[in-house]
C-alpha cells in the first residue's frame, strides 16, 4: 500500500445507521472499542489513495465476547493503591478505606464477578459493589450517594448505599472467601453470592439507569483478587425477582478486533498499484 493509502471501517449494530469512520489508517488490523458485549455487528472497508475511493466490501460479522471482561484501573485510584497480577490483584498501603473502579462501564445486560480475599487482617472491612465513575474515592464504597456496595467484616455484613446502612447478615470473610457480584441493568438489581452462596436478599433495586463501574474499597489489612469473564448464576431463590441470568451485557469499553481486507473493487479501480 503505498503512502497516502488508506482504509475507513463502518460498523452497524442492529437497526442502526451505519457508524461512519470508526477506524482511518493504513494498517489491515485495528482494535475497536466502545461496543455491547454479546453482540453481532456488521462492518465494511473503503479504501482510497489519490486515484480515488473503492466502493464498500461486502459486509462483515463481528461476534463480541459473550460475558464481562475487564480489570481494575489504577487511573480511577490514589498512588497508595497497587496493583500486580495484570491489574487483577489490589492491595494498598493506607490505613483509610480508598475505593478503585473497574476498567469496564456497564449499562445493560447481566453481570456477574467476584473477588477472592487474599489476605483479610483483624480490623479489615472490605466493600464490593457499583459506582458512577465520579464516586468519591477517597472513602468506603457506598458511603456517597454515587455507589452501592456490601461490606464485610469477620462476622457478618452489612449493604451500604448513601451513608445508609441495612439488611445485616450473619456471615463474615477470612482469607480464602470469594464474595460474587451480580449486576442486572435491565431489572434495576444488584446482589451479592459468598462462597457461591447467595448472600442476603437482592441488596438494591430500581437502580436508576446509567453507566455502573464495578468497585472495590479496601485499607491496607486487605488483598483482593478479581475474576471477571464469569457467567451469572440465575437470579437468587430469596429474591421476589426472576431473571434469565447468563452473562449477557453491554458497556462502554469493551473491545472486537477485525482484520481489514481491501475489496476485489480496488484492482479494478486501479487503486491499488
Amino acid at each position: 500500500m503505498h503512502i497516502n493509502d488508506y482504509q475507513y471501517l463502518s460498523l452497524k449494530y442492529q437497526s442502526t445507521e451505519w457508524i461512519t469512520k470508526v477506524y482511518r489508517g493504513v494498517e489491515t488490523m485495528c482494535t475497536v472499542e466502545g461496543l455491547h458485549f454479546r453482540s453481532v455487528y456488521r462492518a465494511r472497508v473503503k479504501a482510497h489513495n489519490q486515484a480515488g475511493e473503492s466502493q464498500y466490501s461486502e459486509r462483515i460479522c463481528l461476534q463480541t465476547s459473550d460475558f464481562t471482561w475487564f480489570h481494575l484501573d489504577i487511573h480511577t485510584s490514589v498512588p497508595e493503591i497497587l496493583l500486580t497480577n495484570g491489574n487483577r490483584t489490589v492491595t494498598s498501603q493506607l490505613s483509610e478505606d480508598r475505593v478503585i473502579l473497574g476498567s469496564t462501564g456497564l449499562s445493560r445486560g447481566v453481570h456477574y464477578w467476584e473477588f477472592t480475599v487474599d489476605r483479610c487482617d483483624p480490623g479489615g472491612q472490605p466493600a464490593f459493589g457499583i459506582a458512577r465513575y465520579d464516586c468519591n474515592k477517597e472513602i468506603m464504597l457506598g458511603l456517597d450517594m454515587k455507589s452501592w456496595s456490601i461490606y464485610f467484616d469477620y462476622k457478618r455484613s452489612w449493604f451500604l448505599h448513601n451513608g445508609e446502612h441495612f439488611e445485616r447478615t450473619d456471615g463474615g470473610i477470612h482469607a480464602g472467601s470469594v464474595v460474587g457480584i451480580r449486576l442486572d441493568c435491565n431489572r434495576g438489581s444488584l446482589s451479592y453470592y459468598l462462597n457461591d452462596q447467595p448472600h442476603g436478599p437482592i441488596a438494591f433495586t430500581n437502580l436508576p439507569n446509567g453507566i455502573y463501574y464495578p468497585a472495590v474499597s479496601l485499607t491496607r489489612a486487605i488483598q483482593l483478587t478479581l475474576h471477571s469473564g464469569l457467567e451469572a448464576p440465575s437470579e437468587s431463590e430469596e429474591s421476589d425477582e426472576d431473571s434469565s441470568g447468563g452473562g449477557t451485557g453491554t458497556e462502554t469499553t469493551s473491545m472486537a478486533t477485525t482484520v481489514l481486507t481491501l475489496p476485489s473493487t480496488l484492482q479494478s479501480k486501479g487503486l491499488r498499484q
